[in-house]
């Protein structure tokens, strides 16, 4: 594939898949497990931490094997190919396609909240926008490209619109951040470490470059920019964020709420004015929409042009868009907007998310000891301290993840293994088929 995509659209894609449904949405359940607010706000640093460490190793991966597949690509070349299956299998059914579905459900519930006449289903609305977004990353990688980098900096713009005038103009109270006496006495390890999945959940994204670095123009260097450098841009928008909406109600009010940023902008502004805040987040979320229906179809078509997928996935139309992987991303994320709600979608993201970015970091180790530093690859800051820091949380997260799920949600217990298992079916069934050694084609 020809490197067509510059330092601006690789950036914009990181923010892009980082910034949605995530941090106007999750406030509300993590202040279900959190009655603490600067507890609340503390993990969102710590989330942003993790997230660095994760993008510092990516960028040393992405330098190395600067392909397009992302994690598939990583852990097939640095352990097995069943490994790097397993990670794209779960890119199509949890890593891309719940986030699309949950994502485009919020879009679809704040516009009904700015509308409540309107008769349309929030569901029909979802799958509208899922369909809009194929359609339009479906006809040129560089138009849909400059069409997400476009809708980005609105969606930057309109969040630091929207943290400036709540902070300066809004009609919030310091006196929600006092923490007030009991809240943090027998505070919960597992309600923590659940509260910081939602916040991970949020930061996700932030590895969203190496998934179309095969068509990225001078990786070795755009990369590490794009990956360090929306990372950092989108841990001080959630932490600032999140101060607005805590400024705006308390802990109590914002627990269970979905619609946090509808919420705090009616609260902050009154209705008329908050009304017109939520649609331009309800807009924000058609850019996060957008730019993971961009990213997700370029791991299915590599693990289809190794024979890991069926090969009709790794099709490209003759703009090189990978057209097949696409609706067939489309098809299947309309399908979860039918079947869950977004707090189970969340979940289930979470666990894998978890559990294969933290493989996925492991294997810097790997590679380091087998191909050594290429010329002008990129070096992780802090190694070996780095990565052993993130692949510790985020195995303490999946671990929580998975206590809580046998503990008390049979159903996200099952579609988590279900999902498992669906996929080591589809693994042995295309099995017998060459899969080509060493980084993967884009």
């Amino acid at each position: 594939m020809p490197r067509r995509l510059g330092v601006r659209v690789a950036t914009t894609t990181v923010v892009a898949n980082m910034v949605g449904v995530g941090v106007f949405t999750t406030a509300g359940f993590q202040a279900a497990h959190l009655a603490d607010p600067l507890t609340m706000i503390l993990t969102w640093v710590g989330g942003g931490v993790i997230a660095l460490c994760g993008a510092a190793v990516y960028a040393e991966l992405a330098t190395m094997m600067p392909n397009a597949g992302g994690d598939y690509v990583y852990l097939r070349t640095a352990f097995h190919p069943a490994l790097g299956f397993a990670s794209g299998w779960i890119s199509l059914t949890a890593g891309f396609s719940a986030p699309i579905a949950a994502a485009s459900l919020a879009f679809g519930q704040y516009l009904v909240r700015v509308f409540p006449s309107s008769d349309v289903d929030a569901r029909w609305i979802a799958v509208a926008l899922i369909t809009a977004a194929a359609v339009l990353h479906g006809y040129d990688t560089v138009v849909g490209g400059r069409v997400q980098a476009a809708f980005t900096i609105g969606k930057v713009a309109i969040i630091v619109g929207f943290i400036a005038a709540g902070l300066l103009f809004g009609k919030g109270s310091w006196s929600h951040f006092v923490t007030r006496r009991g809240e943090l006495e027998g505070l919960p390890v597992l309600d923590f470490a659940t509260s910081l999945m939602y916040v991970s959940f949020a930061y996700s994204g932030w590895n969203a470059a190496t998934y179309v670095a095969g068509e990225i123009s001078n990786p070795k260097k755009t990369l590490p920019w794009a990956l360090l450098g929306g990372t950092a841009i989108v841990m001080l928008l959630y932490v600032l964020l999140n101060v607005v909406f805590i400024y705006a109600a308390p802990p109590s009010e914002l627990a269970g709420v979905l619609e946090v940023g509808d919420l705090a902008a009616r609260r902050l502004f009154g209705e008329a004015t908050g009304r017109a805040l939520s649609m331009a987040i309800a807009i924000a979320l058609v850019s996060s929409v957008s730019s993971m229906v961009m990213a997700g179809p370029r791991v299915y078509a590599a693990m289809a042009e190794d024979r890991a997928l069926p090969q009709f996935l790794s099709r490209r139309s003759a703009r090189g868009v990978p057209v097949n992987a696409i609706v067939t991303q489309a098809v299947l994320a309309s399908c979860l907007v039918g079947l869950w709600n977004p707090d189970e979608l969340i979940r289930h993201v979470g666990f894998g998310l978890a559990l294969f970015s933290a493989l996925t970091v492991a294997s810097v180790f790997v590679m380091r000891r087998r191909v050594g530093a290429a010329d002008g690859a990129y070096r992780t800051p802090g190694y070996p301290a780095t990565p052993m820091l993130f692949i510790l949380l985020s195995g303490g997260i999946a671990t929580a993840q998975l206590t809580s799920a046998v503990s008390s949600r049979p159903r996200e217990l099952v579609l988590t293994v279900g999902t498992f298992v669906v996929g080591a079916f589809v693994f042995a069934l295309w099995r017998r088929a060459p899969v080509k050694s060493g980084p993967g084609r884009c």
